[in-house]
């Protein structure tokens, strides 16, 4: 950047911009004597603020090609000069001066909106902790290495993601996930690089540090939501291009039926799009800063609007409206010696040596009710069969009943009934038999979120009409859609079916998934939300919106910030359109002098601006 143009900068800055104002006001007292002033404090105000409008309309006309020269600034630069050439000095300097106020408070309101994102950047500590047998030395977060020993002491930033070796404590996640209370951690459960250990000292397997680390990936994000514009705010810019051709030609005309200059340049004046061009951007900025507050990434404007207009949203289930996790659902108990927990304590002790889930879901449900497996031995698996061993002297099998037949144990037609509920729900069941005797089962199932019937439904009284397109088979998937009220469901879908039902149906279509197979489908729908950021990057960096936790809850937030945002865009182009007609039309009957035009217009795009901005703080809850 040369000195020239800094020079230019710092004439848009505050104090600049405060002075030019002053010379305004003096400009009018002095207006207000007998005589007129030798020199117009006015003059300052056009150099201090006009300066740099007439710099980047001659800059855009020399280097810009086609309709884009003909810029916002190049309009008023020529509203400015025709001022001039009448003796209006306090009207030439109102222009500049409203302007310039105008952009510091699109800039003031874009810094606040990424406030919350920036602090991002602050979050990840420099320097952190390795244990190394009985040794701890305090390196450069920079030197952490995958599989390091980082301890973390109470109050400190957790400076890479890891799974917990040692120790227990609560972890505040509010500024990565959103989530107000801190989550409370033990060993083997996930944490992420920027949130804060509350209170107690804890030893983290480093799994991803540095570039890597999930706080990385979210700056990542922020950059790319900073960068990216909108294709209704590129709209606008093409429209206020095309309004200086049009300003002209009325100005002109307008002097050849009155015969006054004076009209003609209030009508230069009047018709500058000041609030079509201030306020789309404003309302973007301060959208995506209001989102980022309540743990959603918007990746760019574009996502906002297309968000803004969707009329269909396809779910994922797994993960997705479900936790992903299969846990145990029923219990069904066909020995009369036997009770619910005599038949999962039966099971877990077969299943102790399994890692198959089902196996480890039976294991982890009878840990949490207390229930201690009796030793077992000659374990033996049967892969996507079931297992057998050897529990207080009787051999166990568990399993599915093709793997009891092929161990010569053959139910009766009437037992199998009884398991046919379970089958229709979409369940996994697990049959527990020995020699002689079947004992009962286990059905397993993935579990609903608990806000997911709520959300369809407020999705619903938005407008939106929800999709289940899951891989799962369909039972389940009916299951599943009957409990949340989803009437259209597509399942047993491979990850380039999503994309064909995506791209072959008419609707604007937003996509919520979380894992790698949803990334194509997140990229091909009109916008993707991905849930849950932490659990595939694939998805988060294929979808144009990231929900950064796995609460539901946020699609609807993020629908109502969509549509007010639109809303507030399409406000901004009808105030502006409506606003150039009404003062055009005053101007031309001579009702406004340049002074009184460029007031009352650039006062209005001020309005429409601090309208805008308000997004930042609506609550949408």
């Amino acid at each position: 950047m040369s000195e020239a143009e800094r020079y230019i900068i710092s004439l848009s800055g505050i104090p600049m911009t405060c002075l030019s104002g002053i010379m305004l006001i003096i400009s009018f007292l002095l207006m207000r004597g007998e005589e007129p002033p030798k020199f117009d404090p006015a003059w300052i105000a056009v150099g201090v603020s006009g300066l740099p409008l007439a710099y980047l309309a001659a800059k855009r006309l020399l280097f810009q090609k086609g309709m884009a020269r003909m810029s916002v600034p190049l309009l008023i630069t020529i509203a400015m000069i025709a001022s001039i050439s009448i003796g209006h000095y306090f009207a030439a300097g109102q222009i500049a001066f409203i302007m310039a106020l105008g952009g510091l408070l699109e800039r003031k309101t874009e810094k606040r909106a990424r406030a919350g994102l920036k602090k991002l950047l602050k979050l990840a500590p420099d320097r952190c902790r390795v244990v190394g047998g009985e040794t701890e030395e305090l390196i450069p977060a920079c030197r952490v290495k995958p599989g390091d020993r980082v301890r973390v002491l109470p109050g400190e930033a957790i400076p890479v993601d890891g799974r917990i070796l040692a120790g227990e404590t609560s972890v505040d996640q509010s500024v990565v996930t959103g989530e107000s209370l801190p989550a409370d951690k033990g060993p083997g459960e996930m944490v992420y690089c920027g949130t804060i250990n509350r209170f107690g000292a804890i030893d983290i397997e480093t799994l991803s540090a540095g570039k890597d680390s999930s706080l990385q990936k979210l700056i990542r994000l922020v950059r790319e939501a900073e960068s990216q514009k909108a294709p209704i705010q590129r709209l606008a810019d093409r429209w206020a291009s095309r309004l200086i051709p049009a300003a002209l030609l009325v100005a002109v005309l307008a002097y050849l039926f009155t015969g006054d200059i004076v009209r003609s340049v209030t009508i230069l004046v009047v018709f500058c799009p000041c609030a079509l061009v201030l306020a789309t951007p404003t309302a973007i900025a301060a959208a995506i800063g209001q989102a980022s507050k309540h743990g959603v990434i918007v990746k760019s404007g574009a996502a906002l609007e297309t968000m803004g207009r969707i009329t269909k949203i396809a779910l994922d289930k797994t993960g997705t409206l479900t936790s992903g996790r299969l846990q145990v659902s029923d219990i069904l108990v066909l020995a009369p010696e036997m009770d619910a927990g005599g038949l999962l304590r039966l099971a877990a002790s077969a299943e102790a040596k399994s890692e198959h889930p089902l196996g480890k879901a039976i294991c982890e449900k009878a840990a949490e009710q207390h229930l201690s497996p009796a030793e077992s031995a000659g374990f033996r698996m049967r892969a996507g069969r079931g297992v057998s061993a050897e529990v207080g002297g009787e051999q166990i099998f568990c399993g599915t009943k093709e793997f009891l037949a092929e161990e010569g144990i053959v139910l009766s037609e009437e037992t199998l009934e009884k398991f046919a509920p379970f089958r229709r729900e979409g369940k996994a069941l697990v049959i527990v038999a020995g020699r002689q005797t079947c004992f009962g089962a286990i059905a397993l199932s993935d579990t609903l979120r608990p806000e997911a019937a709520g959300v369809i439904k407020e999705l619903r009284a938005l407008g939106l009409t929800p999709v289940l397109l899951t891989g799962d088979h369909r039972l389940a998937a009916d299951y599943f859609a009957g409990r949340l009220g989803i009437g259209e469901v597509h399942a047993g879908l491979l990850p380039e079916d999503k994309v064909a039902f995506l791209k072959q149906d008419p609707s604007p279509v937003c996509m919520v998934g979380d894992g790698v197979n949803d990334a194509p489908a997140l990229k091909a729908a009109d916008a993707g939300a991905a849930m849950g950021s932490f659990g595939s990057d694939i998805a988060v960096e294929a979808a144009d919106i990231a929900l950064m936790t796995d609460d539901l809850t946020r699609l609807v937030y993020l629908k109502k910030l969509a549509d007010a945002t639109v809303k507030t865009i399409r406000a901004g182009f009808v105030y502006a359109i409506l606003f150039n007609v009404i003062a055009i039309t005053l101007s031309v009957c001579g009702f406004l002098t340049p002074t009184l035009g460029v007031i009352i217009h650039n006062i209005s795009s001020c309005f429409v601006v601090g309208c805008a901005a308000l997004l930042y703080d609506r609550k949408f809850d």
